[in-house]
């Protein structure tokens, strides 16, 4: 009964940004947030939800806290139970164009753009060129319902993306690293050379 009651609570804790947003008069307020920042090959995948207020999805949290079996599963409420959300990215082009950070913010600001809502909850210290009103939220997804729901969309999207890359490019592994800067993957750079899914900023001193 405690570890319901204790569930409950922390659930509840996560409405409570959300909250403060709906007392001043929002009507549709949105979280959003990114995946793949650090990888050295592939896109940059963005999410941004409208869940119900108050909502409770027993198990919602940061993507990163949840193991992939529950982010699958938690990926099919999310979006049976949202109001709206979308899901978008920034190409590996566009992250060479103008940098991870700014094509991060692209992503999240396409997602946005998508959504019938009136104010973002934006996971992270910084962003820019929203849409709509907005607020930034250090460790937003585990702070915030919309945000954590945005996170494992984001995140479920990006692996199933990385795993149609591992089927085209078998010998980078990314099925297993999912693009990031592993032994094995660095060690396949320089046996393979880089392929159209790598970024070629991130990978220099590599190959």
């Amino acid at each position: 009964m405690k570890n319901k009651i204790d569930e409950h609570e922390r659930l509840l804790s996560m409405w409570q940004e959300e909250e403060k947003l709906y007392s001043e008069g929002y009507s549709a307020v949105c979280g959003a947030d990114e995946a793949g920042r650090g990888p050295l090959a592939g896109d940059v995948f963005a999410a941004a939800v409208v869940l119900p207020r108050g909502i409770e999805i027993p198990g919602l949290n940061d993507s990163k806290k949840l193991t992939e079996k529950r982010r699958e599963e938690l990926f099919d409420v999310i979006r049976e139970k949202a109001l709206c959300c979308a899901i978008t990215r920034a190409s590996v082009a566009e992250i060479d164009a103008l940098n991870i950070r700014n094509a991060a913010f692209l992503a999240m600001k396409r997602a946005i753009e998508q959504l019938e809502t009136d104010f973002a909850i934006i996971d992270g210290n910084a962003f820019n060129d929203c849409p709509v009103p907005f607020m930034t939220l250090v460790k937003g997804d585990s702070k915030s319902a919309s945000v954590a729901a945005a996170s494992i969309l984001a995140k479920v999207s990006r692996d199933r993306y990385m795993l149609e890359l591992d089927e085209k490019y078998p010998q980078y592994g990314f099925a297993k690293h999912k693009g990031y800067g592993t032994k094995l993957h660095i060690e396949a750079l320089k046996e393979y050379g880089a392929c159209e899914a790598h970024r070629p900023l991130f990978i220099k001193k590599f190959i």
